[in-house]
């Protein structure tokens, strides 16, 4: 299974987290902490943890083609949900 990772230097790390885990957790089953969760998707997995000023996240799909899905699924709700802070994804494989 192809597996993509992000670090983003953001003092919201946990609130980007609570966020996304509200808004998923009306589709999708999510597992949430104080400063860590997963969300798992039809073709994949995303795990997020907040660490000082930093938010890890890692991808796991099924296939190469799920998992540019799923990064554009994550950059693209990290975005909106960010507001007014820019944020700097770069996903590595």
């Amino acid at each position: 299974m192809p597996i993509s990772h992000a670090e983003i230097v953001t003092a919201s790390g946990e609130r980007l987290i609570n966020r996304l885990c509200k808004h998923w957790s009306h589709k999708l089953e999510v597992e949430q902490n104080e400063d860590h969760a997963r969300v798992n998707f039809d073709e994949g997995t995303c795990l997020m943890q907040a660490e000082g000023d930093k938010l890890y996240i890692a991808v796991e799909a099924l296939d190469d083609r799920s998992l540019d899905r799923l990064e554009h699924v994550v950059d693209g709700h990290l975005e909106r949900m960010a507001a007014n802070e820019d944020l700097d994804i770069v996903w590595q494989n």
